[in-house]
């Protein structure tokens, strides 16, 4: 790829293929899908855990969908594995990962991507998907869908007895993500209207009420909880303060909300636009050196300063699909601008994959992400591009 150009379509259907070997390696012979190291190999000591099985699944399913007929066996493997060691055959649901660590609770978020995971490989015809979509849903729906709310609860202990009374915009955006994937491979509108209930709810009214710096963390009654892990506020998944990756993975997934329906509402592209547009002014280079910063405060100053990789993912992903509705050279510019970034920062040609953090300076760092755990960010960036547009990728895949 030339420097401070967009890529070329050779280009992002080489860098899905180099990625892609990530699902390879990662397979584990136990089931499901482990945890790659900074040499992009499985980390074998460390379980398969339900989220990186399923995303690497739902990778396998896009690679059957671009005509990757190896990736078929890699995809049947992480199908079984949730009906394997993934899932709780006494209380349903699927555990955080495998193993006697596995059984202590059931997180909305796990549950979001087995529904992506199962949605996908029904888009691919996969023997085992209706099944697996239609109890993914219905333990989505009875155990983690408030209708009252038009929102999903957080967290549940193994036996579903004990609700956290933590609520999260995080594993809210993942249904809005799943939910869309849902409505695509099933054709059940239901679940693109509940997404859209979702996407109203915490961006058209906690977003925008809070200068579009999403507020990430609430009680059990969806009051904001703006302190919350401040002494902790590079947490993986609960991060302290507005999440910039989070602002343009939002902005997408209204672009994806608005698809196909006959009479969107406005906001959907007026907030899309004044999310994208937050994240790029608060986010980028603005301590002085490249990249996206992790965190901002509520006043949009850095507060975590670390470059995640996935964040740079979701830029790229979002501008794609902006780019889709409306062209522009701004739009090609930034595009240029963070792939140049990804090639001399993140993408690892040696050892593989993509770096998953940087420090401050721009040099590898482990303060929140060890590894490179799973290519779903970057496989996804990288892919969009060559896409139409869609509510979900798999099915932009498929209609292409």
């Amino acid at each position: 790829m030339a420097e401070n150009t967009t890529p070329t379509h050779d280009w992002l259907n080489a860098e899905a293929d180099r990625l892609a070997l990530g699902v390879v390696a990662s397979r584990r012979a136990d089931g499901g899908f482990g945890w790659l190291d900074d040499d992009f190999q499985l980390v074998p000591d460390r379980p398969a855990e339900t989220y990186i099985t399923a995303r690497m699944t739902h990778v396998a399913g896009l690679e059957v969908l671009r005509g990757n007929d190896a990736a078929a066996n890699f995809l049947d493997h992480g199908m079984r594995a949730f009906d394997g060691p993934l899932r709780d055959g006494e209380f349903g649901g699927w555990l955080t990962s495998a193993g006697p660590d596995g059984t202590a609770e059931k997180r909305a978020y796990d549950h979001c991507f087995v529904v992506l995971a199962a949605a996908t490989a029904t888009v691919t015809e996969h023997p085992r998907a209706t099944t697996l979509l239609t109890k993914a849903l219905e333990c989505l729906e009875k155990r983690f869908w408030d209708d009252e709310r038009g929102l999903l609860v957080d967290t549940w202990d193994r036996e579903w007895q004990q609700c956290e009374p933590y609520r999260g915009a995080n594993a809210n955006m993942h249904g809005v993500e799943a939910m869309l994937a849902a409505a695509d491979a099933t054709g059940d509108d239901v679940w693109h209207r509940r997404a859209l209930r979702v996407a109203e709810t915490l961006v058209h009214q906690n977003a925008r009420a809070a200068q579009w710096r999403l507020p990430e963390h609430f009680d059990d009654q969806w009051q904001a909880l703006p302190d919350y892990n401040r002494d902790d506020p590079a947490h993986a998944f609960r991060p302290y303060g507005a999440t910039i990756g989070h602002l343009f993975e939002w902005s997408r997934l209204l672009l994806h909300l608005q698809h196909g329906l006959s009479e969107p509402p406005p906001w959907l592209r007026e907030d899309a636009r004044s999310l994208f547009d937050t994240a790029v002014r608060e986010g980028w280079a603005v301590d002085g050196a490249p990249g996206f910063v992790y965190t901002v405060d509520v006043d949009g100053a850095p507060v975590v300063r670390s470059r995640m990789h996935w964040v740079l993912c979701e830029a790229i992903a979002a501008a794609e699909v902006w780019r889709q509705h409306e062209p522009s050279a701004e739009l090609d510019g930034w595009l240029a601008t963070w792939w140049d970034y990804a090639q001399e920062h993140l993408i690892d040609i040696e050892r593989g994959g993509w770096q998953h953090e940087l420090g401050p300076d721009n040099t590898p760092a482990a303060s929140t992400w060890s590894g490179k755990p799973d290519v779903y960010h970057a496989y996804q960036a990288t892919i969009i591009g060559l896409l139409p547009p869609g509510r979900s990728i798999a099915g932009a895949l498929r209609d292409r």
